[in-house]
């Protein structure tokens, strides 16, 4: 085992424990009694379920990581990576066809170990819980749709990036970054028309005392909005949401069937300005602004090591290749990613803080912004009282009580 072994090794344990760690903490603030702001809007029972959700999916996440970790290990030091290179080699084909060929095996390994404890998530805890309503049926087909959306168009991208590390030279990792970043744009341009209806229906939002509010706000602001639609998430889940997605013409705004069926028109209204809020203060242009700079910046620091000889031998690989090469790559800068997913998380809370005072300066009425995030908080079995420490680590938003106390603060000031 090399230093780079050593490096990787250490990283990938640590990546275990500080969340495991993080978790312990986390269950640690559980308390019976209710925080104030939630009395009234959550019974001692449902509350007390809140805390066994959180419960079970954290015990299970420790089983899933131990296994995965226990997993890895054993086919990285048993000599799984090269043996499935020599498989592939064996084909005799070229770089190219045989690099999809070692990480398209790579990845069907890795789906084969993650989809009992998806299926256990689905069918036993969120089944458990009152959340299930994907039958089997649908279960298999979103799996056999992803994996033909993953074929069509992952396979091209994946062979280019392949090509032009094989062929463009030092310059390869700059045609990759524009390639990547002009595939990126394109899938999310047609993502709504025609990706995301391949698993949902979505249907325009119909007219009426709903949609004339949504209208109206969205004119106040001076939001373009032109389609709101409601998507059938209950298909799937008794869980709630609602997103923006798209750009230009195809940007749309889109409501959960079950958020729609459990909240007030002012506090749909208040959901929906945070959205916009979201893209008047810029935070979609600015999340693909640092998107595409993070990526270049991957795609140069994988130009710079992606041939390095004691990288493939931290693996146990007797010769170098570029499809090895990005594998190993992405276990190796692991705690960059760590420490980039952390200041991306902080920026994350940032803008939801500022979405919230968006959407209540916009309705003018803090007290259906209030109540839109207690229902929804309730409705989704959400930990009120996480430790700091998690947060700092997972959370993209901002904790409730502490969303709510902003905009009370705001409303004082």
């Amino acid at each position: 085992m090399n230093t780079i072994a050593v490096i990787i090794l250490f990283a990938i344990v640590v990546d275990v424990v500080i969340n495991i760690l993080a978790d312990i903490l986390n269950l640690s603030m559980l308390q019976a009694g209710l925080p104030g702001p939630f009395q009234g809007v959550y019974d001692a029972r449902q509350y007390r379920k809140s805390q066994d959700y959180l419960r079970v999916n954290t015990r299970f996440g420790w089983v899933r990581a131990v296994v995965n970790l226990t997993a890895l290990l054993i086919f990285w030091f048993q000599g799984g990576f090269p043996a499935v290179d020599n498989w592939v080699q064996s084909f005799g084909k070229g770089p190219v066809l045989s690099g999809l060929m070692y990480i398209g095996t790579l990845t069907l390994l890795y789906s084969l170990l993650s989809q009992p404890f998806s299926i256990y998530a689905t069918f036993f805890i969120e089944e458990r819980f009152g959340f299930n309503k994907t039958t089997w049926k649908i279960y298999l087909l979103d799996l056999l749709k992803g994996l033909g959306l993953a074929i069509l168009l992952g396979t091209p991208l994946l062979a280019g990036i392949l090509a032009f590390f094989e062929h463009a030279g030092s310059h390869a990792w700059v045609y990759c970054w524009v390639v990547v970043v002009l595939y990126l744009l394109v899938v999310q341009y047609i993502a709504p028309t025609w990706i995301m209806p391949l698993f949902n229906t979505f249907k325009p939002l119909e007219e009426g005392e709903l949609k004339s509010a949504i209208l109206a706000c969205a004119k106040t602001i001076q939001f373009p909005l032109k389609r709101v639609y409601t998507m059938d998430g209950s298909k799937r889940s008794r869980k709630s949401n609602a997103f923006f997605t798209g750009f230009g013409k195809n940007k749309r705004i889109v409501l959960f069937d079950t958020l729609i069926q459990q909240h007030t028109v002012p506090e749909l209204v208040a959901i929906l300005a945070h959205e916009m809020g979201h893209y008047k203060k810029k935070h979609i242009l600015q999340g693909m602004l640092l998107g595409i700079v993070q990526t270049g910046l991957m795609f140069f620091l994988l130009s710079l090591t992606i041939s390095y000889q004691g990288l493939f031998e931290a693996f146990y690989m007797n010769h170098v290749s570029v499809y090895a090469g990005l594998i190993f790559f992405g276990m190796l800068f692991a705690p960059l990613d760590f420490f980039v997913g952390i200041l991306m998380q902080i920026r994350s809370r940032s803008n939801e803080y500022q979405a919230d005072r968006f959407a209540v300066a916009a309705t003018r009425n803090p007290g259906a912004m209030i109540d839109a995030l207690k229902k929804l908080s309730v409705h989704n079995l959400s930990n009120l009282l996480p430790h700091p420490f998690y947060v700092f680590l997972n959370y993209s938003h901002p904790p409730v009580l502490k969303r709510i106390e902003a905009i009370e603060k705001n409303e004082v000031n």
